[in-house]
């Protein structure tokens, strides 16, 4: 690893507890998409502490078959298994298995880091349903007793809550109302990440704000009414129901120009917090969220660059680039905000935001 390791390795040991692990990933041509999302995850502690507790319990090959989860929970095992605290880790299995799963992912193309966290997140999730409705058939007492294996009073099956949602899912009330009748349509939706417009010197507050604004349909956007029976203006706004333990959110840094024919760069500046309070609806009180990870988008234009990760450990900062590894302070951090320059020679933005909300007694 030369002299830089080495200055690592040194001020890792000085500085951080001994089990953790900080190692760099191989880079499988373009895989930088992956290699970024990867660190992210890791370092989302409560998410790395149950795929690992998932990898002790599913370890036996004869019982288990190979899956994204499977690959995935391999690779963190390894990581936080190896002898030395730093060094460089092939994801080869993981990638392969990616690549099998997806066709998106299997040539050297770049690729959207946002659209593989939500491929990934659903795919452990579909993997997760499916394993607990077999063990479901019949149902244990231990389950039961759980209350894993709860049935509705319509006589369905409540259902299955993941250990991925538990951390990465909230829920959003999208309401219509018609202003002829005045009756109010509401549906409940879920999201794994929350995608937001930006716009040029805005904060992640005035995102959330302009994502919960409400919004008039009139015109050839008229909403059609089942109590008027027919089309009818109406206001639509999207409010924040429940909020996850992890919260990650998507700038919407590509935007497509009609007037380009192509999809165009946002290098906004978005400063983003190291901590903020966000209020849930569900539980009445305001939710405390810490910035944990921050995946940044390297480049010009959405068809080309480059994906690295600065992620929080035990209060200090690591930048992570593919197989490189570094120490930073908090100012590297702040460095990737956005330029309030229409044009500018930067062309590193933080693109998605990964922020924990500390554990509450209420949490399971």
């Amino acid at each position: 690893m030369g002299a830089t390791g080495s200055k690592l390795e040194k001020a890792l040991g000085d500085q951080f507890p001994e089990g953790e692990r900080y190692f760099g990933l191989e880079n499988f041509g373009n895989t930088c998409y992956c290699n970024s999302i990867l660190q992210a995850l890791y370092f989302c502690v409560p998410f790395r502490e149950q795929l690992l507790e998932y990898y002790a319990n599913n370890k036996n090959p004869v019982e288990s078959e190979e899956n994204l989860l499977t690959c995935l929970a391999e690779l963190f095992s390894q990581i936080s298994s190896q002898k030395k605290k730093t060094g460089v880790i092939a994801p080869k299995r993981f990638v392969q298995r990616v690549r099998r799963e997806n066709e998106v992912f299997r040539g050297y193309m770049h690729q959207d880091a946002q659209e593989f966290l939500n491929f990934l997140l659903n795919q452990l999730t579909e993997i997760l349903v499916k394993e607990s409705q077999s063990a479901l058939c019949p149902p244990s007492q231990e389950r039961i007793a759980n209350g894993q294996n709860k049935t509705l009073e319509n006589g369905k099956k409540e259902p299955v809550v993941t250990w991925v949602q538990k951390n990465f899912q909230g829920l959003l009330t999208n309401e219509t109302k018609c202003l002829r009748c005045e009756t109010v349509t509401a549906r409940v939706e879920t999201f794994l990440d929350l995608s937001l417009d930006i716009e040029q010197n805005t904060s992640i507050t005035s995102c959330l704000k302009n994502f919960c604004s409400t919004e008039t349909l009139n015109a050839e956007d008229k909403f059609f009414c089942d109590k008027c029976c027919s089309l009818q203006e109406a206001q639509k706004s999207m409010k924040l129901k429940k909020l996850p333990q992890i919260f990650v959110i998507h700038l919407k840094r590509f935007k497509y120009m009609e007037a380009l024919g192509r999809h165009k760069k946002l290098g906004y500046r978005v400063p983003y917090p190291l901590d903020m309070k966000l209020y849930d609806n569900t539980e009445e009180t305001d939710k405390e969220y810490n910035l944990v990870a921050v995946v940044v988008h390297v480049g010009s234009g959405p068809n080309h660059g480059h994906y690295v990760s600065v992620v929080k450990s035990h209060n200090h900062w690591l930048f992570f680039d593919d197989e490189n590894v570094e120490m930073v302070d908090e100012s590297f951090v702040q460095s990737f905000f956005g330029s309030s320059q229409e044009f500018s020679t930067n062309t590193d933005h933080g693109y998605m935001l990964f922020y924990e909300s500390p554990p509450t007694n209420n949490d399971s």
